[in-house]
């Protein structure tokens, strides 16, 4: 396990979904990832929801004491169940404005590990020459969540 101290990253944003989805590795990482933030004063810029994957991660932040930044589309309020019990909750007309807020907000990005066609297609892009290796190296796949934090505090100088 690495314990250093991350300094270089103030807030990250976490792309998750709504729903825990099928194998419970999916919450066990996303409460270890709202852990860890918490853990090094990092705050979690997030969708806003109370379900799933989002309020798994949003209630480990909170459970350690962090601070948590959602931001929710008006539409998707009920939907997602907003979450009344985080630090800030800002409402916004539609997702690109989500998606704009939550990234203008963060100083990196998680994206749930769940996107292996994802993955793969960025692979594809890269091999067929769509999508330049130094664009994509600035990519970086993690298989727990505690190698997303000891490589950042590998590379933190």
């Amino acid at each position: 396990m690495c314990n250093k101290y991350v300094d270089m990253y103030k807030a990250v944003a976490v792309f998750c979904g709504s729903n825990i989805g099928n194998d419970p590795i999916y919450e066990q990482h996303a409460k270890e990832v709202g852990k860890l933030l918490s853990e090094r004063k990092i705050t979690l810029i997030y969708g806003g929801g109370n379900t799933g994957l989002m309020g798994a991660i949003a209630n480990a932040v909170l459970e350690h004491d962090g601070k948590v930044i959602g931001i929710i589309p008006e539409i998707l309020k009920q939907r997602e169940r907003q979450h009344e019990k985080i630090t800030e909750l800002r409402i916004v007309l539609d997702m690109h404005a989500r998606k704009k807020i939550m990234y203008d907000l963060c100083d990196a990005a998680i994206i749930a590990g769940y996107y292996n066609h994802l993955i793969n297609h960025i692979n594809t892009m890269q091999e067929q020459g769509f999508l330049h290796t130094d664009l994509s190296n600035t990519l970086a796949i993690y298989d727990t969540p505690d190698a997303i934090f000891c490589d950042w505090d590998a590379n933190k100088n």
